[in-house]
């Protein structure tokens, strides 16, 4: 794995060397990102989470491309391990907070998130569960654009949000969401 594009372009990052995470690949990274740059135009000064966050391929993503901050939250030991070890490679600890845990056992937002990646378990609805919840405890508001991926056959449904724009990316579904 390797950051796309931004400040730590083409810099490897390190998986856990468990099963208990899947990153997402770099095609379907650069897809997301792609999305996103679309829609948002720029990701300076932004503040985004990266939840079920693994290694934190997502949320390094988004501050090599200019985030202000980005929250990871995960809760497999070996990932926070690895995640931790790529932000200290990257000096991008001051960028970072890193929370060990559930997703779904996050507590209020501590501020509302312009950007919310969620890459939860495929075929287990917990994108959808954990959005639902994050949404009630004020991590998101009306400008915030959500991401969730599932495998290519799982649909999202959400109360209080809509879907804006899907893309398949080999057995990945990339959904971008915003509160309507």
């Amino acid at each position: 794995m390797r950051v796309i594009s931004g400040e730590w372009r083409g810099r490897k990052l390190i998986a856990p060397k468990n099963d208990a995470t899947r990153p997402t690949a770099d095609r379907t990274r650069e897809t997301l990102f792609s999305m996103l740059a679309s829609r948002l135009g720029s990701f300076e000064g932004l503040y985004v989470a990266d939840l079920f966050a693994g290694s934190g391929a997502l949320g390094i993503e988004a501050l090599s491309r200019g985030a202000a901050h980005c929250l990871f939250g995960e809760q497999d030991r070996e990932a926070i391990d690895a995640l931790r070890k790529n932000l200290a490679a990257l000096g991008a600890t001051a960028r970072a907070e890193v929370r060990a845990g559930s997703v779904l056992a996050l507590g209020p937002a501590p501020r509302n998130f312009d950007l919310l990646l969620l890459d939860a378990p495929y075929a287990t609805g917990a994108g959808s569960v954990a959005l639902d919840k994050l949404a009630r405890l004020g991590w998101v508001d009306a400008d915030s654009w959500i991401s969730i991926e599932t495998g290519e056959k799982e649909s999202i449904d959400v109360a209080g949000f809509a879907i804006e724009a899907e893309r398949k990316v080999g057995k990945a579904k990339l959904t971008l969401l915003r509160a309507d």
